[in-house]
């Protein structure tokens, strides 16, 4: 499979992609710089920012910082790029990985790009794609051969090694080499620690990216690595269709800026809202039913943005209040709002056998309000729009990236970059123009809290 993966990584070409993949790959790139636009604000993207300027110097290589400006090394950039977008937890995934890889790819990318202005906007796709071919294949071995539960690091390290060993023209063995230093450097961290305790340590991807850019940077000066288990040793099958069949056009995009095990219990709630007059002064109880890992959420009202993000309890309070989960529900305006605080104790999680058992494959929750003139309000079995089977609109998604670019940076900044994303296909500077406005620092608008909008 090494071989066949290989091939695929350096023969891949533009015209190979069908244009639904194009389409996809787009749209995906543009959902993650609006993601990332917004966690540039965060206390984790500012302290992981610092950091590499501080402690990744640039040396010979030197590459600008994913909406920040400064200079690091390639590895500096992955790492405070993947950190960045993974600070604000509103970015793309896949159900059977339980995880994100385009938070590594896009970092790792773009360091690549600035490595070489010879890259256009066409071979950025290829390459955009071919990461979330092999980093998707890649996580769906690692879970199917180990017990334990790793976070996203572990596997989409080797989706930023292969898009940098097809950029480093590496060849077939130095490409080996390389997705095999990057499986054994990921950072095999366990994902349910996090859960158990949120914390700015997240999903692990900042490292994840960066281990793959220095996989394929030490690969190419002669360092050698042990074979990919992933790729050479697990699930043969997963690799025999590279090219047939598209994995990026598997990935689900997040409606609300959360961990995706709280989504069906957020579209439950907000499905119940919708169908009744509801009020948090209303409430008597509320009981969430959702397969076990999404009980292991946060269940306290969050003292920080991390905890908001790791919730179940507090999101599902929002949209029951609100008729909203977006930005301002897990920055300051949703952190102080008493009304949540007030409702949240009436609210619990139970788990259900069924829906335990169709995770990951499948995500489910039911919601039932008992409200305090006794009616019982139940949402039913719900699962979350997003996925490949129900798929956000493309005007919504778009409507999402502008609503977090433009609150952070201004309109005309926003329709830039989407500009940008949409003409990379069939613009010859459209790539060079995207580095100039993502690799910068624009000025953040004094009046974030305010202008910050809804993700839907």
């Amino acid at each position: 499979m090494q071989q066949h993966a290989g091939r695929f990584i350096h023969e891949l070409c533009f015209d190979d992609l069908p244009r639904e993949v194009v389409e996809r790959a787009q749209s995906l790139m543009l959902d993650l710089l609006g993601v990332a636009a917004a966690g540039s604000g965060t206390i984790l993207a500012g302290i992981a920012c610092d950091h590499a300027f501080d402690f990744f110097g640039a040396g010979r290589n030197a590459v600008r910082m994913l909406f920040d400006g400064r200079l690091a090394s390639p590895l500096g950039a992955a790492l405070a790029g993947g950190m960045t977008i993974d600070s604000f937890d509103g970015h793309d995934g896949h159900v059977l990985t339980k995880g994100h890889v385009g938070v590594a790819v896009l970092p790792a990318l773009l360091a690549m790009a600035e490595r070489d202005p010879s890259m256009d906007g066409r071979e950025a796709i290829v390459n955009f794609v071919l990461g979330y071919e092999i980093g998707t294949r890649a996580g769906i071995a690692l879970h199917a051969s180990s017990s334990e539960y790793h976070t996203s690091g572990a596997w989409n390290a080797l989706a930023a090694a292969a898009l940098c060993a097809r950029s480093l023209k590496l060849d077939e063995i130095t490409t080996r080499h390389a997705l095999g230093i990057a499986e054994y450097h990921g950072p095999r961290s366990e994902m349910m620690r996090c859960i158990d305790f949120p914390t700015m340590l997240k999903d692990g991807s900042g490292w994840g990216s960066m281990a793959g850019v220095s996989a394929a940077l030490f690969a190419q000066r002669g360092f050698t690595g042990a074979p990919a288990l992933t790729v050479e040793a697990h699930e043969p099958a997963l690799w025999e269709d590279l090219g047939e069949r598209w994995m990026i056009l598997e990935q689900y995009v997040k409606p609300y800026p959360v961990c995706r095990w709280a989504h069906p219990s957020i579209a439950a709630a907000l499905q119940l809202r919708a169908g009744h007059d509801l009020s948090p002064e209303m409430i008597e109880s509320v009981t969430i039913e959702t397969f076990h890992e999404a009980t292991r959420l946060c269940s306290t009202f969050p003292a920080n943005t991390e905890e908001a993000q790791y919730g179940v309890l507090f999101p599902v309070a929002a949209a029951l209040a609100d008729g909203r989960v977006d930005a301002r529900t897990i920055q300051s305006e949703g952190l102080s709002d008493a009304r949540l605080r007030d409702l949240l104790p009436r609210l619990r999680t139970v788990e259900r056998a069924e829906f335990s058992a169709a995770f990951p494959a499948e995500r489910w929750a039911r919601v039932v309000v008992t409200t305090r003139d006794g009616a019982r309000l139940d949402s039913g079995p719900v699962t979350a729009m997003g996925g490949p089977d129900n798929p956000m609109p493309q005007d919504a998604l778009l409507s999402k990236f502008r609503s977090l670019t433009s609150a952070r940076f201004g309109d005309r900044l926003a329709q830039q970059i989407e500009d940008d994303v949409l003409s990379l296909h069939e613009s010859a500077s459209a790539m060079h123009s995207l580095k100039e406005r993502v690799l910068t620092a624009p000025s953040a608008q004094s009046s974030h809290d305010d202008a910050m909008t809804s993700v839907l």
